[in-house]
């Protein structure tokens, strides 16, 4: 089955910007780009990945992607939904089996949870494979077979959003679990949580570990809303 996964990237150096109270902007920038590679070498590694597909207006991203990935212009930055649309719109004109849908901001990503979640869900035939974000809201994947079976819908509570449209459309769904794509980072906690678990010594996440190390060590960290966040993570 021909896969492509899709990464939707918004420009660096606007990314991440509810971590304005715990990390400056060019340091936001370079998380988000650390965290961007990341992803983009456990896609290169899933062997049930046949292309990747970054949706971008970001030099930077495109560099990054190199000749080994797609890139698609996101010329309206209008969001993480629309970008996914150009990407599937791609994978249809390209005759893809199914595409699955990967934010550039889970980088605990493992390809072999990543196979093993695709080969699943095409072995029982589920057209929409949804994963959440470890607050168990938001959809930190989403797996669809067709391309275009259903029309992404990303944000707050995009989990039921994404249920809901499955059950209109009477779609075969069903939630997933994938560990490794349950850390988004967008708020101090998040930042907090995948920390720890970098800590914890889950995953490879080289890039953003060598970031957080840069970043503790330059002192661009602010101590004291980490520290909140780490505090409220822990209540």
């Amino acid at each position: 089955m021909r896969t492509l996964a899709i990464v939707p990237v918004k420009s660096f150096d606007s990314a991440k910007q509810r971590l304005a109270g715990a990390l400056a902007r060019g340091a936001r920038e370079s998380l988000a780009q650390a965290m961007f590679a990341d992803v983009l070498g456990a896609l290169r590694h899933a062997r049930r990945v046949e292309a990747i597909a970054v949706v971008t207006a970001e030099p930077a991203a495109e560099s990054l992607a190199g000749q080994d990935a797609i890139v698609l212009p996101d010329d309206r930055n209008a969001g993480q939904s629309d970008a996914a649309e150009i990407g599937i719109r791609y994978a249809v004109a390209s005759r893809f089996d199914r595409v699955v849908l990967i934010p550039g901001d889970t980088p605990l990503l493992e390809p072999t949870e990543l196979d093993d979640l695709l080969d699943r869900t095409a072995a029982d035939g589920i057209a929409v494979a949804i994963v959440a974000d470890r607050h168990g809201t938001g959809t930190n994947a989403l797996v669809l077979c067709p391309p275009d079976a259903l029309a992404p819908g990303f944000g707050e509570n995009s989990l039921a959003r994404h249920v809901a449209r499955a059950e209109q459309a009477d779609l075969k769904h069903r939630l997933e679990d994938a560990p490794s794509l349950a850390h988004d980072v967008d708020t101090p906690d998040d930042l907090v949580a995948l920390s720890r678990s970098l800590d914890g010594g889950r995953g490879g996440a080289q890039c953003t570990r060598g970031a957080l190390r840069q970043l503790e060590r330059s002192g661009a960290l602010d101590g004291a809303a980490f520290r909140t966040a780490g505090g409220a993570a822990r209540e």
